[in-house]
């Protein structure tokens, strides 16, 4: 399936099962599609909020028993009830997508934690339901790899994400660092941007590590998938780094010979 968005890490991919390829496939156009709604294009704010309030009514729909009115939510109506679901992590990506809307900075760390608690961690816990493997440990370590790969595209995006008014660097941080927001409008690197983005880094790197073990309790090839995923993270971490810090002039991604290089670290986690 097309992953332009998020080109980094591979969705649906041929390393996993036939049988879920389509549950993902319907559950990423879900998500895909409501960000979309919060990002892309030029309507207003407030008919932005009621097309995420339509998705909402679409949930309502599929929470009563009723036949949703889209093509999109009929197809997740029926991958909810054959693999039974929640419904709170659709919701919790929708509330996400509708702070996007209206919230362009976050005062500190756990508040960025927790737009990513909402935008981020229900995908990963929404797999865990699909291979029946939603014990509290492996939540918790789903969740810190979700939020790692979350604030990785922050910090990978930096640029992108002020053309649209955002900054997902906490407040206190840049305050700390003795940064301002006039150094990101001018795309200006200095060694104390630097030492806030290896900081950020340091950050991600830690709830990655702390998620990983989880590639072994996750049976068959889905264990290579995320796998993969991780160390995809990890190596735009590490571009950022060998950048130190300066995302101005060239947004770090990932090359052919990254996918080579990756699939021999992920065969030695």
């Amino acid at each position: 399936m097309p992953v332009e968005h998020y080109e980094n890490f591979p969705v649906a991919s041929l390393l996993l099962p036939r049988r879920l390829r389509r549950p993902i496939e319907i559950i990423y156009q879900f998500a895909r599609s409501a960000d979309d709604i919060a990002d892309e294009g030029d309507t207003s704010n407030e008919t932005r909020l009621a097309s995420l309030d339509a998705y909402h009514a679409e949930l309502d729909r599929i929470e009563g028993g009723q036949t949703p009115d889209t093509a999109l939510f009929r197809a997740l109506d029926q991958v909810i009830r054959e693999w039974r679901l929640p419904l709170a992590p659709f919701r919790d990506l929708l509330d996400a997508f509708a702070q996007d809307v209206v919230k362009q900075r976050y005062a500190d760390y756990p508040e960025l934690l927790n737009y990513c608690r909402r935008s981020a961690n229900p995908v990963g816990r929404l797999l865990l339901h699909l291979f029946d493997c939603t014990d509290a440990e492996n939540l918790y370590r789903s969740d810190c790899i979700c939020t790692a790969l979350q604030l990785t595209n922050f910090w990978q995006d930096i640029a992108v994400d002020w053309q649209k008014q955002r900054v997902y660097l906490p407040q206190s941080d840049l305050i700390r660092f003795g940064i301002d927001e006039r150094q990101i409008a001018e795309g200006r690197w200095s060694e104390a941007w630097a030492a806030l983005l290896d900081f950020q880094i340091e950050r991600s790197e830690a709830l990655m590590y702390a998620g990983s073990p989880l590639v072994h309790s996750l049976p068959g090839r889905i264990g290579w998938e995320i796998r993969l995923t991780i160390q995809g993270g990890l190596r735009i971490l590490e571009r950022i780094r060998q950048a130190r810090g300066d995302i101005f002039h060239r947004r770090p991604r990932l090359g052919v010979y990254d996918w080579v290089r990756l699939a021999g670290r992920a065969l030695f986690m």
